[in-house]
């Protein structure tokens, strides 16, 4: 049995130490990008609801000018649905772009931190710039009009980039510090509880 065992301990060992753990500062790429789409899915539709507000203003005076209330009730029908459908529509496209340029964008930060062995600035400023200059090429227009983009692109990226990857950092240096701190307090309560423990049981002992 014990030969047996063995092998099934050095397989645990070795997918333990194949496992990568997530580095200081990087953010979880699922996570993000759920929050992206849920966030593109919400301005898609705000957006499209405050440009119907003027179309809602042209039926109200075709229904003013109308007597009939067949022609009324037709009028306003077709304005709940044709403004459903344009705030629909401006949800699903505005999560689905949101939820790709996010997720492209924290996707290139964790290769770049895997590439590199190290989670910093230049990977945020890298995946900004790429990211940017991805999505400029390919919007539609034409070759000229699409190599503008990529430039304006990457160093727009780039400069939104450095600020929000030092944010970042040091949102992630901060909550490290927290808990550690937080786990240094726990470790002494704990030591300091099994003293005390120790110290009932002598007392108990010498009682007796």
């Amino acid at each position: 049995m014990e030969v047996s065992d063995q092998p099934q301990e050095e397989s645990l060992e070795k997918t333990v130490s194949q496992e990568t753990p997530r580095r200081a500062g990087t953010v979880n790429w699922g996570t993000a990008t759920i929050i992206g789409v849920f966030a593109g899915m919400l301005y898609g539709g705000s957006k499209e609801a405050s440009a119907s507000v003027s179309k809602d203003a042209e039926v109200m005076l075709k229904l003013g000018s109308t007597p009939d209330k067949r022609e009324q009730y037709r009028l306003m029908r077709d304005a709940m649905e044709k403004r459903f459908i344009r705030v629909t529509r401006g949800s699903i496209v505005g999560g689905v772009r949101l939820g790709m340029f996010t997720a492209t964008f924290y996707g290139l930060q964790d290769l770049f931190a895997e590439k590199r062995g190290v989670h910093d600035v230049f990977n945020v400023v890298g995946a900004g710039s790429a990211t940017a200059a991805i999505f400029g090429l390919i919007m539609p227009g034409s070759l000229s009009w699409r190599v503008r983009n990529v430039m304006m692109g990457s160093l727009l990226g780039a400069g939104f980039g450095f600020p929000l990857g030092w944010l970042q950092l040091k949102l992630a240096e901060k909550a490290n510090e927290e808990s550690s701190a937080a786990r240094s307090e726990a470790d002494k309560g704990v030591s300091r509880s099994g003293v005390g423990a120790a110290i009932e049981r002598l007392e108990e002992n010498l009682g007796k």
